[in-house]
């Protein structure tokens, strides 16, 4: 992969990140009388009405903004990491793979790259209320940086046949793709004790840019995924995707 390559999966999976805290559910109160004309407002869990979101230009740039100051202050290693570098290079895989399967990239090398990060980046990510102080960026920034080192060091999935040229939920074509597993792996072995599908469909994916992968492990259980969503047409079906699908199609950057 290039550099442009590895920025365009690092803008994407700090896009989903921002796009999640990005949005403010708002809810509708219900106002009581009680005796002596007195009036209180309450609201419960099922009176959440929608969600209210940013522009989608507005979002587009700022996203743009934070990705570009932040990726183009990593190490050169790390914004040309690539699956062949950690083949021919064991240094590389000891700093940026974890030694267990899924576990946050080592303290040590994530307060590195962090100290080199520029003040504007975690000024901004403060001002606008994505992070509640310029100290929580290692935080916010860990799972970005471990979905984008997990995808630059993927090898080619066997589904690569599969390959859509846009979005499947958003239609978007103009950014990186990750495959979802309509069946999630981690409820493979409940699926076939519990004969929800024949062994043959567990490998089915869909897919789908980082933001809309994201919105669907959101929006259900995995198992959940696996009972009822397990096609891209099921999933389709839902009011809140097509609402999402509308709203983060519009979500658009300048050309790199």
């Amino acid at each position: 992969m290039t550099s442009d390559e590895n920025y365009s999966i690092f803008r994407e999976c700090l896009s989903s990140a921002i796009v999640a805290r990005s949005e403010k559910p708002k809810t509708k109160r219900r106002t009581k009388v009680k005796r002596g004309g007195r009036k209180e407002s309450t609201v419960t869990s099922s009176e959440v009405v929608h969600t209210e979101r940013a522009n989608p230009e507005e979002l587009a740039e700022f996203i743009d903004f934070i990705a570009s100051e932040t990726f183009t202050s990593f190490p050169e290693d790390l914004r040309t990491l690539s699956y062949a570098g950690i083949q021919h290079d064991p240094n590389l895989s000891n700093t940026y793979i974890p030694v267990e399967k899924d576990a946050p990239l080592d303290r040590s090398v994530l307060d590195s790259i962090c100290t080199i990060t520029p003040v504007d980046v975690t000024e901004t990510l403060s001002v606008y209320g994505l992070i509640p102080e310029t100290t929580d960026f290692p935080d916010f920034i860990s799972p970005v940086l471990s979905e984008y080192i997990s995808s630059v060091t993927s090898g080619p999935p066997e589904w690569s046949a599969t390959r859509a040229d846009a979005c499947e939920i958003c239609e978007r074509d103009w950014i990186p793709l990750s495959y979802h597993h309509l069946i999630p792996r981690g409820v493979h072995a409940k699926v076939i004790k519990k004969g929800w599908h024949d062994e043959w469909m567990l490998n089915s994916v869909a897919w789908l840019c980082r933001a809309c992968h994201s919105f669907v492990h959101r929006m259900a259980s995995n198992e959940e995924l696996a009972r009822e969503w397990f096609t891209v047409e099921r999933i389709m079906e839902r009011a809140d995707v097509q609402d999402w699908a509308k709203w983060v199609s519009r979500v658009r950057w300048k050309a790199r």
